[in-house]
């Protein structure tokens, strides 16, 4: 990253808030300590730029740190900073963003530095829950400030910053050449970094673009206007169901989907859509098993729209659990986590099965069972223990052996237990489906069920 195309600590702040909005607090704050001639330094600011102004006229509390005080160095005046503002910021319920450009601890502080660390951890631990929060990774991201990122709700990051705890030329058996494991790559995919942005620019503009999309607090209702058709009918949606990403833009307002970690777990999409204004966390399978990580990214996003009030849709298109030997040490766990978050949520939840919902895999995935609000189904769905022709092959396994045509006994058999058991109507008959819907009657049928449920 060159210097020279990097703007200043103030500047990220301007580019971030509306116009003319942002006021400073703390401007004359600086450092106190004196040892190592600290006192002949000058640090600005203690290093790190605070205050609060408006997103799109919501108030929200900024810090910015300033890579050109003592390399933005997190000391003693310089957390007890950004900690007041995060006080300010609970009192005000509004969300913490802070714009991270840190060289790390300052080492002429020492202890109160490490002090200053543990203030602010508390602060954001106090605040969870209560405020969003957000890091912006646009500089040097290391050793104790990776915990204050990682401490957030979400962290963007920008390409070509570095985000670390351990630097990677001290891994043992590593250095930058071989893995660069502070690299926005590595830790988009280690499930570290919510959103990677080519530029500052663009980062500070997703990062507007999404706190925009949240409530200000866990009391907020967080609605927006919608100019879209609540009635309007989704004809692709059938086509784009192999991609959720896609299926999920089609029938937000606006075809809007904002995709969380988008770099972990791809076999599990998650994000927020729009509808009729109402920010909706979003869960969809893309690809027909469940994994560890995708169900830990599946539970993180439950959680937080618990916390936040925000209601949940699922998009269900699995046939059962990934079948490794690293997977079978895990898989259990994780998917006993996802299933008790949509079990205790409180939030309206809404399940849409769009293909196949095999076994206690479909029941994990926001089923009835467990308490979603609404289940609807394509006419297209399959819902039962597991795919017809396997579960025929299973229950006539010694009629099949003296049947004269083995396959067409076994697409005979198929075929009956698909009409009994895993039609989507089979399911609705016994009130585990509201009801089976066509693919492009999705985007209102969801409307109103939010609507009413909220």
């Amino acid at each position: 990253m060159s210097n020279a195309t990097k703007m200043s600590a103030r500047d990220r702040i301007l580019n971030l808030v509306d116009a003319n909005s942002f006021v400073e607090i703390g401007a004359l704050v600086t450092k106190r300590n004196t040892d190592f001639n600290m006192q002949e330094k000058s640090v600005p600011g203690d290093g790190v730029i605070t205050g609060y102004g408006l997103i799109d006229g919501s108030i929200v509390y900024v810090y910015s740190q300033d890579a050109a005080a003592m390399g933005g160095s997190l000391g003693e005046m310089h957390a007890g900073k950004i900690c007041r503002m995060y006080d300010m910021a609970i009192k005000a319920g509004a969300p913490v963003i802070g714009l991270i450009d840190c060289a790390g601890i300052r080492l002429q502080e020492a202890v109160d530095a490490l002090a200053g660390f543990g203030n602010i951890y508390k602060k954001q631990a106090e605040a969870s829950g209560l405020i969003p929060q957000i890091s912006a990774v646009l500089g040097n991201c290391g050793g104790g400030v990776s915990v204050v990122s990682a401490l957030s709700d979400f962290t963007f990051m920008e390409k070509g910053a570095k985000l670390f705890v351990n630097s990677p030329n001290v891994i043992a058996g590593n250095y930058v050449e071989k893995c660069d494991t502070s690299s926005s790559d590595f830790q988009s995919e280690s499930n570290t970094v919510d959103f990677v942005c080519e530029g500052e620019a663009e980062l500070l503009a997703a990062v507007r673009d999404f706190v925009c999309m949240l409530p200000s607090n866990c009391e907020d209702m967080g609605l927006c206007e919608c100019d879209d058709d609540l009635n309007r009918l989704v004809p692709e949606f059938a086509a784009d169901m192999a991609d959720p990403k896609k299926a999920l833009a089609d029938i937000s307002d606006g075809n809007k989907f904002i995709e969380v970690k988008a770099g972990y777990a791809s076999d599990m999409v998650t994000g927020f859509i729009s509808l009729n204004g109402i920010t909706v966390g979003a869960i969809a399978n893309s690809d027909t098993v469940l994994t560890t990580a995708g169900c830990a990214k599946a539970e993180e996003l439950v959680c937080f729209c618990e916390a936040f009030g925000i209601p949940v849709l699922t998009l269900t298109n699995v046939t059962g659990y990934a079948a490794t030997m690293d997977e079978e040490r895990t898989v259990a766990a994780a998917a006993a986590r996802l299933t008790a978050a949509f079990a205790c949520a409180e939030v309206p939840k809404v399940n849409l099965i769009t293909g196949k919902a095999y076994g206690s895999a479909y029941v994990t995935m926001n089923s009835k069972h467990i308490g979603a609000d609404m289940v609807f189904a394509l006419d297209t769905a399959e819902i039962g223990m597991m795919d017809s022709k396997a579960a025929a092959q299973i229950m006539y396994a010694d009629e099949i052996n003296n049947a004269s045509d083995k396959v067409a006994f076994i697409d005979e058999k198929a075929a009956e237990y698909a009409k009994l058991q895993s039609s989507p109507e089979t399911a609705a008959s016994r009130g585990y489906v509201d009801a089976v819907i066509a693919a492009e009657s999705v985007r209102k049928q969801l409307v109103y069920a939010f609507e009413m449920l909220y």
